[in-house]
């Protein structure tokens, strides 16, 4: 309806006096003077809101309900309204019409934290457990970090989060006996990848993918470590172990020429590598750096050369193959991070490693072993660590990834060169 112009210039006095003799903490007066507003104007929503929330203060809950009903009928898409009839109707102990109330506050607004953690606890309290952890872990994943919320809401979020991992638990539970009959009959199959289907699903492992970082080929299917059988040629390389070593020890007992692994100029964003840009603390000898040999370098090390050229190291000119030995201070780690290109698969193999050192691929971490190689995608976030008191000493290299066929790497080296001729250099493909 229509205010005349007194009335409504009536009204806008009326509300800044019941805002200041709320401020004042006169919470009688207040309620009077937004009383009158409705009188003058019975939809007005501020009123509404303020005498309804009063009321259940007081747990006056059926004025408040009555309150929160006509405020929710002036603005159908405020969520906050609903969620305020919700509680109202909570407090009565009316769960039909407190769902009805947090539907329309989640069609008004899907995402919003409250609506969702008031869905969730009434699915708990009418004990449905499935449908109140598929909710709550929609809080979960719109709640912002614990200690952006004030404490009612950050214990709603850490039940939530409890709620969830608690069920993920049984869940998981649950299924490993029900499984267990047909995982005895499978006794001896490769059920890995079926195994980890099972920890992705109920939350006892992380799902991750490849990342590249420069250049991603699609459909090569995001795996951290391959198997060993896939790569019969690292038979020599692994045979070659000592005479390896045996040459590093020389270039090391020279201390010469081995460079931070990463120098990042000081106006580039360093990220999670600030400790460790032009840090000895990482460092690398290299053999061969952005596609070519290190003539030096290789020079002193003929056997580890000729051993890596047996390997299917990947032509990408001005950027690969690449390779170094890797060396890794006492007490540093490595944080997580992902490589530049999944068309090439990295390989370790260790030379020197103390206790207390371990890598991690995905989901998968392991123990280095000396002359024990291994491949992976570094593509697919990994970190590694060296919380000994010694050096620990690997070499690394790259190869092609073993799924492209030879016209795909022919094209892939060109389209490298492209690269190149377009930006007029080199790099950017560094282990």
């Amino acid at each position: 309806m229509h205010i005349p112009r007194l009335t409504h210039t009536e009204i806008v006095a009326l509300e800044a006096a019941a805002i200041q003799a709320t401020q004042n903490g006169q919470e009688e007066d207040a309620a009077r003077i937004w009383s009158r507003i409705l009188e003058l104007d019975p939809g007005h929503a501020p009123a509404l809101s303020a005498l309804g929330k009063r009321a259940f203060r007081y747990r006056d809950y059926d004025t408040a309900r009555l309150a929160f009903e006509r405020l929710v009928r002036t603005n159908q898409d405020d969520p906050q309204s609903w969620i305020s009839l919700a509680l109202a109707c909570q407090a009565q102990k009316d769960e039909n019409a407190e769902e009805t109330a947090i539907h329309n506050a989640l069609v008004a607004d899907p995402h919003n934290m409250v609506a969702l953690i008031l869905r969730a606890q009434l699915l708990e309290r009418q004990g449905k457990t499935h449908q109140s952890a598929t909710v709550y872990g929609a809080v979960k994943q719109v709640a912002p970090p614990l200690a952006q919320l004030e404490p009612g809401l950050r214990s709603a979020v850490e039940h939530a989060e409890q709620y969830v991992s608690k069920y993920q638990d049984s869940y998981g539970k649950f299924l490993d006996q029900f499984l267990a009959d047909q995982y005895q009959h499978h006794q001896g199959e490769d059920l890995r990848r079926f195994r980890e289907s099972i920890d992705l699903m109920v939350g006892r492992k992380r799902r991750y993918e490849s990342e590249s970082m420069v250049y991603h080929y699609p459909g090569l299917l995001p795996q951290a470590f391959f198997a060993r059988e896939d790569f019969p040629w690292l038979d020599a390389i692994e045979a070659g172990t000592d005479a390896i070593r045996e040459e590093f020890l020389q270039v090391l007992a020279d201390e010469q020429d081995f460079v931070p692994y990463l120098t990042y100029p000081d106006d580039v964003p360093h990220q999670q590598f600030a400790e460790l840009n032009n840090s000895p603390r990482w460092s690398a000898y290299h053999l061969i750096e952005n596609g070519q040999p290190v003539a030096a370098h290789a020079a002193k090390c003929p056997q580890t050369m000729a051993l890596l050229a047996q390997a299917p190291q990947p032509v990408q000119p001005g950027r690969t193959p690449s390779a170094m030995f890797s060396l890794l201070k006492p007490q540093t780690r490595i944080p997580a991070h992902v490589g530049v290109s999944n068309v090439r698969l990295v390989t370790h193999l260790p030379l020197i490693v103390p206790p207390d050192c371990g890598f991690r691929v995905a989901n998968d971490t392991r123990q280095w072993v000396p002359g024990k190689a291994w491949v992976f995608d570094d593509t697919i976030q990994h970190e590694a660590w060296n919380d000994s008191e010694q050096l620990r000493v690997v070499l690394i290299f790259d190869v092609w990834h073993p799924h492209l066929s030879p016209a795909e790497r022919a094209m892939i080296s060109a389209l490298s060169s492209g690269i190149s001729s377009f930006r007029q250099q080199d790099g950017d493909f560094a282990l």
